[in-house]
């Protein structure tokens, strides 16, 4: 594996997304210094991500090696037969954020290919410069994507740089570019663009901005916007080598599915023996950390529960699975809708959703979810061992470990009577 000191060449963001208040010291020093002296971006959102580095080194750092984060990229597999291992470049933090690697080659860009064909994919990977949405727009737009000849993927630029070349953040002040600040970009609307992908439809790439805003904002289950949790704040410096006060800051590592810390800590697992002495058994699966449906983002995704029993030998004498994945619902088998989805709005989205047939839906943002299961037993004393196993690729052969990892486990003891 390679080290964080090793660079991502195409970095995502730069100048910050975090939290604070606008001075009227800091806006009217920045209405001051506009003007034609100042630097521009000709390459628009292209502008290579080192550039803004120059002076955002702890942002850059952040973001191009996941500096104070957990960020992991394992080998993938993306077909689930014969496919080799993908493996980020040596070019590549194996710890960047998952915007840093937008870009590289071969993987996860050879996602795009197994992903609604590619065909949507660049608007997000190469973005060109965009106004924010609206918020409760019941569909939400697509960016443009920038040229097929600027594919330096998810750049500072592709965040913060407006349509009419300032650089968009949460506080005016005095720059060698021209700021603007814009209290949306401390909000899940900054997010929105390249994390919602249109409407909201079961098995489609990218439904996390619509899930938290129909399923955790309008609910009332909480305010937290997307930088709450995904870019966690500090205080210092925005500019390193400028002689500018320290100031409240988003980290930019931006902390998801690659990220141990972050989906350990969306959903709780609990085992109940519902009937004394007899093997009945429920399995709560609650969503408790996670302003969003779990999995989210890529279809692939996928969490399997895992529960076992145990005898007193120590050996598993039953054992079943279940599966949490987008699907389509309200269908007996959606295999048999595969040529029905075909010639639908999102034929590779709901194909795909819905090729592995009927298992359970993503847990929403708050939901319980019980799962009920009696295991054929002798009568004894047994250990009833249940495993939350996040899986980046429900596509690969279940046997392919290589993108799985246990999130959550629990045990308890039950008696069944003879």
């Amino acid at each position: 594996m390679f080290g964080r000191t090793v660079r991502v060449v195409a970095v995502a963001t730069a100048l910050v997304i975090g939290a604070g208040v606008v001075s009227s010291a800091d806006t009217t020093q920045g209405r001051a210094m506009s003007g034609s002296n100042k630097l521009g971006f000709p390459e628009g959102t292209a502008t290579p991500s080192e550039t803004c580095g120059a002076c955002h080194k702890a942002i850059y750092r952040e973001s191009s090696e996941g500096a104070g984060s957990d960020l992991s990229w394992p080998a993938m597999k993306l077909l689930p037969t014969s496919q080799a291992l993908l493996n980020l470049p040596a070019n590549a933090s194996q710890s960047a954020t998952a915007h840093a690697v937008a870009g590289i080659d071969p993987w996860p860009i050879e996602a795009r290919r197994h992903e609604e064909n590619g065909k949507i994919c660049n608007v997000c990977h190469y973005p060109a410069a965009f106004n924010y949405p609206d918020k409760m727009s019941a569909t939400i737009e697509k960016p443009v994507p920038r040229q097929a000849n600027q594919d330096r993927g998810l750049t500072c630029a592709s965040c913060h740089l407006t349509p009419d070349g300032k650089i968009r953040g949460p506080y005016g002040m005095v720059a060698p570019h021209e700021t603007v600040a814009d209290p949306d970009i401390r909000t899940s609307v900054a997010c929105a663009y390249c994390h919602s992908e249109g409407k909201r439809i079961p098995g489609k790439q990218t439904q996390t901005f619509l899930e938290w805003r129909e399923d955790f904002i309008k609910a009332g289950l909480g305010t937290q916007q997307c930088q709450d949790c995904h870019m966690p704040r500090t205080v210092r410096k925005l500019a390193e080598d400028f002689d500018l006060p320290p100031r409240i800051v988003a980290r930019h590592i931006w902390t998801g599915g690659h990220s141990f810390q972050r989906v350990s800590s969306a959903l709780n697992l609990d085992i109940v023996q519902t009937k004394d002495a007899k093997a009945e058994l429920a399995f709560h699966v609650t969503n408790v950390g996670a302003g969003h449906s779990v999995p989210t983002g890529s279809n692939r995704r996928a969490v399997y529960l895992k529960a076992e029993v145990i005898d007193a030998r120590g050996a598993v004498v039953a054992s079943n699975e279940w599966m949490f994945a987008p699907w389509m619902l309200g269908r007996p088998d959606d295999r048999a809708f595969l040529e029905e989805d075909r010639k639908g709005p999102h034929p590779v989205a709901t194909m795909q959703a819905d090729a592995q047939g009927p298992h359970e839906t993503i847990i929403r943002a708050g939901e319980e979810r019980i799962l009920n299961w009696s295991p054929k037993l002798a009568g004894g004393r047994y250990t009833v061992r249940a495993t939350l196993i996040y899986d980046l690729n429900r596509y690969n052969d279940r046997a392919f470990k290589d993108d799985q990892r246990p999130i959550a486990e629990t045990t308890i003891p039950i008696e069944v009577a003879s």
